[in-house]
């Protein structure tokens, strides 16, 4: 994407950022927690902060996304925006958290009990709002019956439900908020939301980020990295985090 683009998608608005993590600021790698920031991608973050808002936002746990990043200045929503904090203070947890973090774990220790043995390539990733089941260093042949036996979970318990991305399967709860919803949230919250005068640029990789791609459609811009196989709302596309990376510093250096 070059500088022409850049400018028409800032139009004389200040630029108000939101970015994927897995995908995005990172390349996907095999176990999650192997998935690591790069130093230059950290600071081309605070090159940007110190110009304009700038969220991560992921279906990673918020405290894990925050000791990755490393980077203060910045906004965290993590569990698909079920948690939320940042600078001054800015700080919000969903309202049922007593009622879905207990229901989490007995759905956590259920998982434990039925993957091992159907494949020790599964991996259960426990976060704060969602349990993930990564099926990428699984058999293929095992999939359909991962895929049967999480949604076999989810009848039992219906006030969950099931998120796809790559090579996982989450199970979150069946609540009306999502990665879009925690976007605009925090354009309220932090009083950015005139899109006369501020535009909301996301960038993510994966299924999960099309409910943000859509909620800013009509005023702000989707930007998609590689593909996930599936349509998108997104409007600008980007290969990969190295190009992402290229644009967050053009980005940067016109946005003055």
């Amino acid at each position: 994407m070059n500088e022409k683009e850049i400018q028409k998608i800032i139009q004389n608005r200040k630029p108000v950022l939101f970015l994927d993590y897995d995908g995005t600021l990172t390349p996907i790698v095999k176990r999650p927690e192997d998935a690591l920031i790069s130093d230059p991608m950290k600071s081309v973050l605070k090159k940007c902060a110190a110009k304009f808002k700038v969220a991560v936002v992921s279906g990673r746990d918020m405290d894990d996304l925050k000791s990755k990043v490393q980077v203060d200045e910045l906004i965290f929503a993590g569990s698909h925006g079920f948690r939320i904090s940042g600078p001054d203070g800015l700080y919000k947890e969903h309202e049922k958290a007593d009622v879905i973090l207990p229901r989490l774990s007995d759905i956590e220790e259920k998982l434990y009990q039925i993957f091992p043995q159907i494949d020790k390539g599964i991996q259960i990733d426990r976060k704060r709002y969602a349990v993930a089941v990564h099926y990428r260093n699984a058999s293929e042949d095992n999939i359909p019956v991962i895929k049967q036996k999480v949604d076999e979970i989810l009848k039992e318990n219906p006030d969950f439900k099931k998120g796809e991305g790559k090579k996982i399967l989450e199970i979150k709860p069946n609540v009306d908020w999502h990665k879009g919803k925690a976007v605009l949230w925090i354009m309220k919250k932090l009083g950015v939301d005139d899109t006369s005068k501020f535009v909301p640029i996301y960038i993510g990789d994966d299924v999960t980020d099309e409910d943000a791609f859509r909620s800013i459609s009509e005023f702000g811009v989707g930007i998609l990295v590689g593909t996930h196989g599936q349509e998108t709302a997104a409007r600008y596309k980007l290969d990969d985090v190295p190009d992402v990376q290229s644009f967050l510093n053009r980005l940067a250096g016109l946005a003055d």
